[in-house]
């Protein structure tokens, strides 16, 4: 009729010994010894961690939990070589670096992701690829993928809706997943995970089945990504008023202004919906979580999109008690992708309505007829289909392997976006003295010092870059930086109310029309809409900053700029730009 199975019950364990995940991030000071506790065949994970690890494991007789394959793993002692200027090296990089070291000294606690850089994203090196495109996506580390491959060519995986032997374990592993997003996130009892495509998704589920009412409200920021505004379709087809909190210049929104929309259209004999979006996209903007709290102590059902903040911020559900969080895994730890989780209340699922029911989210379905009894487990209800089943260990794997090092990534994001900024603000045109760009997105208040530490804004800079008169068309750009094999990203990133904000549109934005395209749009602004977006992540290192500061400076030259205009002009008509 429906679902005949049901996930099985886990053994009586906490979260982290069935997962092995590190919910400890207080880390006062780099540590070199990371004990990753058991979970499936994961010697080759581990032995990414350093070039010098000490790893020991053995394989016992009879596997927990009937798990084929497994690797019982003692705790591992990591060691690492810093990453230092060479001493036979005059180059300017390398000038460069032992200035930045000066100038950063707290960047040598960080070391430890310079084994990691070493080991796990050698290709970057390999290729001579510039990856600044991590708020696009994470770049997959090596082991993950190699484990992953072990683990699917040695276990036997069915589909979770039935109860073979094959199925038991892909629902086992599910199960294991969900523990794993829960412990990551620090969630209390009472939440619990819904696997889907993508954040994404996740938002489209929430946004179709919330009980959107003529009384009732959806309140979001400016600042939002598409998906987020996305949602008022629903409210507004439901007769619900949608209200905006206004974006500052360079993004997010002014917490006394938040706070007084949201008192302003306050629930009253209904619920109602806010969204926030914990970290912009494109301004770099990081909106304090403690608004959640504010609105739902004003009656509001709340709903963060973590997409851009949870790949470099510790996040506790137990101390920000939001609703509903989404968050996609590749952007997190690159692979794998199509898979993303709404991790939320029980009991906010139970408020929502879902518009229909598909295979795998009910019991029994009366054909002909009108009857259907959804499944009992909550989180099925949501699921629909079949889940990616097949990929979820590698979730499980991809957060063991991103908790060992979140704690030091703040830092070094800090130092790197720090010095970027900084040394792109001082670029200038050799005919002019003008600037070469025009920094537009939210600068870091504050600079990181010690590890652990959470800064107030992310490692995004968006920018235009100008020519000794006008702004250079963003297309020229990214094709320059094709050239030079440097992955950034131009255009406004799905986000439009962020990037009016710091393109300063936002009165052209009011007189948009219905039909309009985005070439309509151009014509109306007079130029190319958009900005050149450079984005920092786990695998990033001096090197990469020290490249893009290079490829800005070679367009402060103006007999280089216009030998490169001049090929851009003449690409043969149909070639991609």
């Amino acid at each position: 009729m429906g679902n005949k199975h049901s996930s099985p019950v886990v053994p009586d364990q906490s979260r982290e010994q069935r997962i092995g995940i590190n919910t400890n991030h207080d880390h006062s000071a780099p540590v070199s010894r990371i004990s990753l506790r058991y979970h499936k065949s994961q010697a080759s994970l581990l032995k990414s961690i350093s070039s010098q690890d000490t790893l020991s494991y053995k394989k016992p007789s009879a596997s927990p939990h009937n798990y084929p394959n497994v690797t019982h793993l003692s705790s591992t002692l990591t060691t690492y070589t810093p990453l230092t200027p060479s001493i036979s090296r005059h180059d300017a990089e390398s000038r460069a670096y032992s200035a930045f070291l000066k100038s950063f000294p707290e960047y040598q606690s960080t070391w430890i992701l310079d084994t990691l850089r070493r080991t796990d994203f050698a290709r970057l090196d390999r290729t001579g690829e510039t990856y600044v495109d991590y708020m696009g996506g994470a770049q997959h580390p090596e082991s993950l993928v190699r484990v992953h491959s072990t683990f699917l060519t040695e276990t036997v995986m069915g589909n979770t809706h039935s109860v073979s032997n094959s199925s038991k374990l892909s629902s086992r592993y599910a199960d294991e997943a969900r523990d794993a997003v829960l412990s990551f996130f620090q969630a209390p009892p009472g939440y619990t995970v819904v696997f889907t495509a993508n954040a994404t998704a996740a938002l489209k589920l929430v946004g179709e089945a919330y009980p959107f009412k003529s009384n009732n409200s959806y309140i979001l920021g400016a600042d939002s990504h598409n998906s987020v505004h996305g949602i008022r379709e629903y409210a507004l087809r439901r007769g619900a008023k949608v209200h905006y909190i206004p974006s500052t210049s360079t993004g997010g929104f002014v917490i006394s202004t938040a706070k007084d929309i949201l008192s302003q259209h306050r629930p009253q004999n209904a619920s109602s919906l806010f969204a926030l979006t914990g970290l912009s996209n494109i301004t770099n903007a990081k909106n304090p979580l403690s608004i959640l709290a504010f609105a739902s102590s004003l009656g509001y059902h709340t709903l963060l999109d973590a997409a851009a903040l949870a790949p470099s911020s510790v996040i506790s559900l137990s101390e920000t008690p939001v609703d509903a969080m989404v968050v996609s895994f590749y952007k997190m730890f690159g692979y794998p992708t199509g898979v993303g989780a709404l991790i939320v209340k029980e009991s906010f699922l139970e408020i929502l309505e879902r518009p229909w029911f598909a295979g795998g989210t009910v019991d029994v379905v009366q054909v002909p007829g009108s009857i259907f009894t959804r499944t009992r487990v909550l989180h099925e209800q949501f699921e629909d289909g079949t889940i990616n089943f097949m990929t979820l260990p590698a979730v499980t794997d991809g957060l063991r392997f991103l908790s060992a090092y979140l704690p030091f990534l703040p830092l070094r994001l800090s130092c790197l976006t720090h010095y970027l900024t900084t040394s792109l603000s001082c670029l200038r045109h050799d005919s002019t003295g003008t600037p070469v760009v025009k920094i537009l997105s939210k600068f870091p208040s504050r600079r990181l010092k010690s590890v652990g530490e959470q800064g107030d804004s992310g490692s995004t800079i968006s920018l235009v870059f100008l020519s000794a008169r006008e702004m250079i068309s963003n297309s020229f750009i990214e094709h320059v930086a094709v050239s030079r094999n440097i992955s950034l990203r131009t255009g406004c990133m799905c986000n439009p109310g962020g990037a009016a904000s710091l393109l300063g549109i936002q009165g052209q934005m009011e007189r948009l029309y219905s039909g309009v395209t985005l070439k309509d749009f151009e014509r109306v602004v007079g130029r190319e809409l958009g900005v050149v977006r450079i984005s920092l992540g786990l695998a990033s290192n001096f090197q990469d900053v020290w490249n893009i500061v290079m490829f800005a400076s070679s367009l402060a030259d103006s007999r280089t700029r216009q030998a490169l205009w001049d090929t851009w002009t003449n690409v043969p008509i149909g070639q991609a730009l």
